[in-house]
């Protein structure tokens, strides 16, 4: 079911893309009908009164482009998918996009989770929640009215959490009498916290009307790391498993909506003139 799963997300993004492609053709399509249907209305242009005519193609053609900014709006579908199949997961998350500029956009992210990690010798059981904040750069050069993102971002995470230690199991390096049993525990340590910093990279597609389907992938290393007095934490919401060292991944699937607030004039590039 979890395999099922993780390959119906990954054909709906590449159907996404197909979909966007598709998009690009119609919109090629449509830019050189209207080329042609210019070029008509100027041949046909009579000659008794040519400045009139001039001016009729000028009103029909030449619209003011313009750009729409707004917030996106997504919930990660990654962590609730994981929720209904994974018996030791409960999590939602909640992500945001504003954009300041042509390229660049506001991110934050909020979110909650709950994890037992069954490791060799322990297992905890970690509930907390999570937020993160930075900065994303757009990187694709969108067609006409298109809106689609593939980018590039820095963030800057923050989780308090709590941390259950429920059994564990005493190390011997020598079991000739055999391994020790398994100790039951239940012991719970509050006011755990934790920051990191990360870069991402995510693509995320327009498919319908101000609707988003994308991915990101992170990578991340911790910056302060509060622990319990005897083991380590095994695993920090939104950063993921810490596993031996500071460094950490994740990725996420959202779907997102578009909420438009303004429109923005687009100038146009000035060329220089040819030198004859």
């Amino acid at each position: 079911m979890k395999q099922l799963l993780k390959y119906s997300f990954s054909i709906c993004f590449l159907l996404s893309l197909l979909f966007v492609q598709a998009q690009e053709k119609t919109t090629t399509t449509t830019t050189e009908q209207d080329v042609k249907i210019t070029e008509t209305k100027n041949v046909k242009s009579t000659k008794k009164n040519p400045e009139k005519d001039l001016n009729a193609v000028t009103t029909d053609t030449l619209k003011p482009k313009t750009d729409r900014y707004g917030l996106i709006v997504g919930a990660d579908i990654n962590k609730i998918a994981r929720s209904l199949y994974d018996s030791d997961y409960n999590g939602i998350a909640f992500t945001a996009d504003y954009r300041l500029t042509k390229k660049y956009y506001l991110y934050g992210e909020i979110g909650s989770e709950e994890v037992t990690v069954e490791d060799p010798l322990l297992s905890t059981t970690t509930k907390g929640s999570y937020l993160k904040v930075g900065f994303d750069y757009n990187a694709y050069t969108n067609w006409l009215d298109m809106e689609n993102l593939i980018t590039l971002g820095v963030r800057y995470g923050f989780s308090t959490f709590n941390e259950q230690l429920n059994n564990y199991l005493i190390y011997n390096p020598h079991p000739y009498f055999g391994q020790s049993a398994l100790i039951d525990s239940g012991k719970k340590y509050d006011g755990l916290t934790a920051s990191w910093a990360e870069v991402a990279a995510g693509v995320n597609v327009k498919v319908f009307n101000n609707i988003y389907v994308g991915f990101s992938l992170q990578l991340k290393v911790l910056v302060t790391n509060s622990e319990p007095g005897n083991f380590e934490n095994l695993y920090i919401p939104g950063f993921n498993r810490t596993y031996d060292g500071n460094f950490g991944a994740g990725f996420n699937y959202t779907v997102s909506y578009f909420i438009p607030i303004y429109k923005k004039k687009v100038v146009p590039i000035k060329t220089a003139p040819k030198k004859k």
